[in-house]
């Protein structure tokens, strides 16, 4: 078939769909990754362990007893306590065994240490403490099996640098400082200020079961090297670097976040959520801002577009499939051309990404709002997404995989982005899909984070696809299944750097008129076997599905203006499908289940009409 593909669905194009079968079913898919050091080739993480697992009974019991307590005092520069388990030394306090501390009162400049033997469990319980060190941590955990700290109800506490850190071997740089494994829990709140360096640190695991906290640094908020774990609190966290960062470098076991539930708003000059393995998301709301937002992205594309004009033809001025180009491209833009590319190495520039992890990106549930200078959503391996809302503002890829890209569920909106949704591979299998791009809206490219690194028509990449003078075929692939997907790019609709196959589902593309742009590009084929799929755009660089096991019409409709109904009518005179592109459009594809190869169809296109026959 000669067929012409067209470019993206705009967000305002409004379709109405009549007798055409969504084709919606979810499918299911696996969560399979494996984790990986930073400093190591990515290998996917696995999301198979028990959630349960991740939190211990003493990570949640916030309990204590009042009986056989150590209760400590602080009182400005000084200190006391009722027990010799405490040792007091001017306005250093150390505690050295385990037991169960109730510390009250305010020290000015001062530490609390934890130095007991390694197979200790300490419970410290704060209730109305303020603490501050001029050149330490405020609370420092040097040796221990494990430590709780426990908000008591209705507490305020403040823990506080005073904007150094004295060098040392040990290398304390946060306000809260421990070699161990550390808790929080309880229903009180935490104010955490660190000057001149990160907020919480736990060079071991943190857990974080309740309390409400409130983080300023100049460095990384909460900070840990084998996992922090989440839920049921409430974090404001405001970052010089990230707000939360996990990274291990000698264990790709370890450095993951995961996250049950709980409260997150959080503003970083880094990235919001960072980690060198994985990132698991079960719940929880995510108010993001990472590196001032979207408008401090970087988007370059180029302005320099090469029209190549399509002309009109058929009955009543509407051109039929024979107008539309085939498959393969004219080679790209000439060396001299206004492009320069767009990359987001962190080795070059401050990461500034919503949320980042090294072996994968696992969101089964939650709401987000991410607005980030770099990628709101990127993994160097794989991203899934199994539900929750999602509202994106990108000044980058709003979701980017280098691997995989695969939704089954939730709602995602992208109100800006350079490219919508990028991966090798995308799989959409469900989900409600709405999204803006300037330039791709979905690109199956991958390539070190580098829009359309396989191919694309930039003269850097080497030319077109797929044409004379173009690259090779990139293996990218775009399969589209079931849910919906809305459109609105300035670039390439879809963009399969490799195939596209679409079976099911609702897809809607509008793109703009100008220029080497397509509803849909690819390398080697787009097949649709069910679904509806409407699309708008460009002439000039127009492919339409290779091969279709329904029907598929594909017109070359002249500059049509923004708003013009487009209706199709069987023989029989029912209305098969409507649609009004929110954008101006110069080429037509349409394919739905009642369209039928071989069968003849009435198209109307604002005040033209004609007959036309389905591909």
């Amino acid at each position: 078939m000669n067929r012409f593909l067209s470019i993206f669905t705009a967000l305002l194009f409004t379709a109405a769909l009549v007798g055409c079968s969504s084709g919606t079913e979810n499918g299911t898919a696996s969560s399979s990754l494996s984790d990986q050091v930073s400093t190591q080739p990515p290998v996917e993480a696995d999301f198979s362990a028990d959630t349960d697992d991740m939190f211990t009974k003493r990570d949640l019991d916030s309990d204590y007893s009042m009986s056989g307590a150590v209760k400590i005092e602080l009182d400005g520069d000084k200190a006391s306590s009722s027990s010799h388990q405490a040792k007091v030394e001017g306005t250093t306090v150390t505690l050295t065994a385990e037991a169960t501390y109730i510390i009250k009162g305010n020290l000015a400049d001062g530490t609390v240490i934890v130095d007991a033997p390694d197979t200790a469990k300490l419970q410290i319980v704060l209730d109305g403490v303020e603490i501050s060190s001029s050149n330490s941590a405020a609370i420092y955990v040097k040796n221990a099996d494990k430590v709780v700290i426990t908000l008591a109800e209705g507490s305020e506490n403040t823990l506080a640098n005073g904007g150094e850190f004295a060098t040392t071997d040990d290398g304390v740089d946060g306000a809260v400082f421990s070699k161990q494994d550390i808790s929080f829990n309880g229903n009180g709140s935490l104010t955490v200020t660190s000057p001149a360096g990160h907020g919480i640190v736990s060079k071991d695991d943190l857990v974080i079961t309740s309390g409400s906290y409130s983080i300023t640094s100049a460095s990384h908020g909460i900070d840990a090297n084998d996992s922090i774990r989440l839920r049921d609190a409430s974090f404001t966290v405001e970052s010089g670097k990230d707000a939360f960062h996990c990274e291990n470098a000698d264990d790709s076991s370890l450095g993951f976040i995961f996250a049950l539930s709980g409260s997150y708003d959080l503003e970083s000059e880094g990235d919001g959520v960072s980690s060198s393995a994985y990132v698991q998301i079960e719940d929880g709301e995510f108010n993001i801002t990472a590196g001032g937002g979207s408008e401090n992205g970087t988007k370059e594309h180029s302005d320099n577009y090469g029209g190549f004009g399509g002309g009109m033809g058929g009955p009543e001025g509407m051109g039929g499939p024979g107008g539309m180009g085939g498959p393969g491209r004219p080679g790209g833009r000439s060396a001299d051309s206004s492009v320069t590319a767009y990359t987001t190495s962190d080795s070059d520039a401050t990461s500034m990404k919503g949320i980042k992890a090294v072996s994968g990106i696992l969101i089964n549930g939650g709401e987000f709002d991410i607005n980030s200078a770099d990628d709101s959503i990127h993994s160097d391996t794989s991203v899934i997404i199994n539900g929750g809302k999602i509202t994106i503002a990108s000044g980058d890829d709003g979701i980017h995989a280098e691997n995989k890209l695969t939704v089954t569920a939730g709602e995602i909106t992208i109100t800006e982005s350079y490219e919508g949704l990028e991966a090798t591979d995308i799989e959409l299998l469900g989900g409600d899909i709405d999204l803006k791009a300037t330039d791709d809206g979905l690109n199956s490219a991958g390539g070190n984070d580098e829009s359309g690194m396989t191919g694309g028509r930039d003269g850097m990449y080497g030319g077109g696809k797929g044409g004379p003078g173009g690259m090779s075929a990139g293996n990218g692939t775009v399969v589209i299944s079931g849910g919906s997907l809305y459109v609105n790019a300035s670039g390439d609709g879809i963009d399969a750097n490799g195939s596209f196959e679409m079976s099911g589902g609702n897809v809607t593309v509008v793109g703009p008129t100008q220029g080497d742009t397509a509803t849909l590009d690819y390398d080697t084929s787009a097949v649709i076997k069910g679904g509806t799929f409407i699309g708008t755009g460009a002439s000039g660089m127009a492919q339409t599905f290779s091969d279709s096991s329904q029907g598929v019409i594909s017109l070359n409709v002249g500059n049509q203006p923004a708003g013009t109904v487009i209706k199709i009518e069987d023989s029989d005179g029912n209305e098969i499908i409507t649609a009004s592109p929110e954008l101006n459009f110069a080429v037509v594809i349409i394919s739905c289940p009642e369209l039928v190869k071989g069968e003849s169809y009435t198209v109307y296109v604002g005040e033209q009409t004609g007959e036309f026959k389905a591909e």
